[in-house]
């Protein structure tokens, strides 16, 4: 048992290294495309507490010629009625309710009322910098470009919990460019993607996964690498591109979110992802029974010390190298905090993940309703 520790640890730790190496060592800035003719397409659904921060940044980006259209997913308090009040004077801002309920019928919707080629998607809670939008739409002056996904990341704090999420959220960004830099894109966020309205067109949207009540990044994904080639579909890495999400304000919360991303794993059917998500729970649980250590007298527990050294060793270089090219610092004591806590709470995402269950805005996963009847 000493010695598959040994070996596992410095395994791990090859394997970090080896995903480093698909990251940039510095933030790259590749420019930025012309804004002319594009959407900016956001769903939202119970937004009030985000209606207020959502409303500035639009009417910042309405000083420009983009078309934002905001499409109501049946909320249930007053985000839609404060979002009318506070941009019924801006000509270019566009609200409107989808007459079907869940995130992806909102997108579809979005999509018929888009009247543009190019449509930029981001989520109510999230913000950006003035370079975001013209970074995204640089990739598509290659006409063989139909798809374009770019980084995510929570917003600094100084409670743990939010560092917490900055760090898994620097694992999300390093798994993803090692996904589309080996042209095997595995994942991606909804909160920061782009794409052709006519390739959307050309993968008739969410059909065959309409019924899933979460997915609509990655399915859209798999479905324009299936359909255009993986070379059709990048990731940006360079800090115009970074959009900062909110962070889940508690421990439940956080794991109801990841909950219902894990389910979109299982439900693709897809045998590398499949094979991804078993890597990832074998993985932490090597690290939860690496504690057995501790009851195999002093060897044992200089062996346990040393795995876990080298599993701090290996995130501090491999996450740190994605987050500092965002320069974002959230600290090397988060960061030995989260090395012990990750593999707990990534057993326990697994775990409700096989169960299947969580809430969303108020929505069961089991009364997701299937709109494929309806289309």
């Amino acid at each position: 048992m000493l010695s598959f520790y040994l070996i596992w640890s410095l395994s791990y730790l090859l394997l970090l290294a080896w995903l480093a190496r698909f990251w940039p060592a510095k933030s790259q800035k590749e420019g930025q495309g012309q804004l002319g003719e594009i959407t900016l397409l956001i769903p939202f659904r119970n937004e009030i507490r985000n209606a207020g921060k959502l409303a500035k940044s639009l009417i910042h980006l309405s000083k420009s010629t983009v078309q934002i259209l905001l499409v109501d997913d049946h909320s249930e308090d007053e985000s839609f009625i404060f979002l009318s009040e506070a941009l019924k004077d801006y000509p270019n801002i566009r609200l409107v309710r989808s007459p079907r309920p869940g995130k992806k019928a909102a997108v579809e919707f979005g999509v018929s009322l888009a009247r543009t080629e190019l449509i930029v998607c981001s989520d109510a809670d999230c913000s950006w910098s003035d370079f975001w939008l013209p970074s995204m739409v640089l990739p598509f002056q290659d006409p063989g470009i139909q798809f374009v996904a770019g980084p995510v990341l929570v917003q600094a704090s100084p409670a743990f919990l939010s560092q917490f999420q900055q760090w898994d959220w620097g694992s999300i960004l390093l798994l993803t460019q090692a996904g589309f830099a080996k042209q095997n894109p595995l994942m991606c966020s909804g909160a920061n993607i782009a794409y052709r309205k006519s390739a959307f067109a050309g993968v008739e949207g969410y059909a065959g996964n309409r019924h899933f009540s979460s997915g609509d990044d990655e399915f859209l994904l798999k479905k324009m690498v299936e359909r255009y080639g993986a070379a059709s579909c990048v990731y940006l890495t360079h800090t115009d591109s970074l959009v900062f999400t909110t962070p889940e304000e508690n421990w439940k919360a956080l794991l109801r979110q990841r909950v219902r991303w894990a389910g979109k794993w299982r439900a693709k059917g897809s045998l590398s992802n499949g094979i991804a998500a078993g890597l990832v729970f074998v993985i932490q649980m090597l690290w939860i029974g690496s504690f057995g250590l501790l009851w195999l007298g002093l060897h044992g527990v200089l062996v346990f010390v040393f795995v876990w050294g080298i599993k701090f060793l290996g995130e501090k270089l491999a996450l740190g190298k994605v987050l500092s090219s965002f320069k974002v610092y959230p600290g090397w004591f988060s960061l030995m905090k989260t090395t012990f806590a990750h593999p707990f709470y990534a057993l326990a995402v697994g775990l409700g993940a096989i169960g299947g269950k969580f809430t969303w805005k108020g929505r069961q996963n089991a009364r997701s309703v299937n709109l494929e009847s309806e289309i």
